[in-house]
């Protein structure tokens, strides 16, 4: 039977490690993350699936630490995996397996190595991504490729809609490719990163609004960092609006420069490129705040989004 060690947490490592389950792949110990109570927990637990299939569990603060790296060696893997896993693992670990570590990446590599590719990717207004089997190297998320599945982008998905079909995705691409890679056969695709981008990741602070981008760049800000995640914002009068939802449409346009304004048919953003966004969803000072709302704060005057 063949074994794995596997570094997993997320709904990814969730969906990722029930695959191999399903293929009878023997998992002699499962490396995941105690959940961060200062973190919004909306997805799976690793730890739970773990537990239900009486798995051996470990959550170090390191996972490249000796002792870690001593107990994944003496089980003599065939594999390593690591599934929406969090730290970098270092040679010492990925060459413990006999046939290779690997990887499941959420983008279509080698676009967007590095952190949150599934935010960027929305941010940064692509039409696709998708989720990219590789092994791991010492430079992260540059290993040769093994297989990748391409999902669509629509224009007004959420990061969340994403991460969705991005799950569903790495499912895919596992369970089509572990035969192959249990039996040797599976192909390895170089990458070429000259034709790739690497991203960082992202704190709460960079969901603030630039308001002198079109109506195109902030909507995509707004759908990349949507709920769960920390949400955009912007500045009002002293308090914190939070932009949660937005859609592009044409719409009555009272204020030359970047203003928000609302009449009987909702809340809206005049944007510095001409464009409009109709405001779907949003909180002021950390409660639900609607047009009427903003009616009765600010009355029908354009309230001006310059400089803030």
């Amino acid at each position: 039977m063949t074994r794995a060690v596997v570094f997993a947490y997320h709904n990814v490592g969730v969906r990722c490690l029930s695959v191999l389950l399903a293929h009878h792949v023997d998992v002699p110990l499962v490396v995941t993350h105690t959940d961060n109570l200062a973190e919004n927990i909306w997805f799976d637990s690793v730890a739970q699936l773990a537990a239900g299939h009486r798995l051996p569990t470990v959550t170090p603060d390191d996972p490249n630490a000796p002792d870690i790296v001593a107990r994944a060696r003496a089980l003599q893997p065939d594999f390593l995996f690591s599934f929406y896993y969090r730290h970098m693992l270092k040679p010492p670990l990925l060459a413990i397996a006999k046939h290779g570590a690997l990887n499941m990446h959420g983008s279509l590599l080698p676009k967007y190595r590095g952190r949150v590719p599934v935010n960027w990717a929305v941010i940064n207004g692509e039409t696709e991504t998708g989720a990219t089997l590789h092994y791991m190297t010492e430079k992260p998320d540059a290993g040769d490729i093994v297989d990748q599945q391409a999902i669509p982008i629509l224009r007004d998905d959420t990061a969340l809609d994403i991460f969705h079909k991005v799950t569903a995705a790495a499912e895919t691409v596992l369970d089509r490719s572990l035969p192959a890679l249990l039996n040797g056969s599976a192909p390895r695709k170089p990458q070429d990163l000259a034709h790739g981008s690497y991203y960082g990741g992202r704190k709460p602070e960079d969901g603030r609004i630039d308001w002198r981008l079109s109506a195109s760049c902030i909507h995509n800000l707004v759908r990349g960092v949507a709920p769960p995640y920390p949400g955009a914002f912007t500045r009002l009068q002293g308090d914190t609006l939070r932009i949660l939802r937005t859609r592009i449409e044409a719409g009555p346009r009272p204020s030359p420069s970047p203003a928000l304004y609302a009449n009987g048919s909702g809340c809206f953003a005049a944007c510095a490129d001409g464009g409009t966004l109709r405001i779907l969803e949003m909180e002021l000072g950390g409660a639900p705040f609607t047009a009427s709302d903003f009616l009765a704060r600010f009355g029908a005057k354009p309230v001006s989004l310059v400089n803030n």
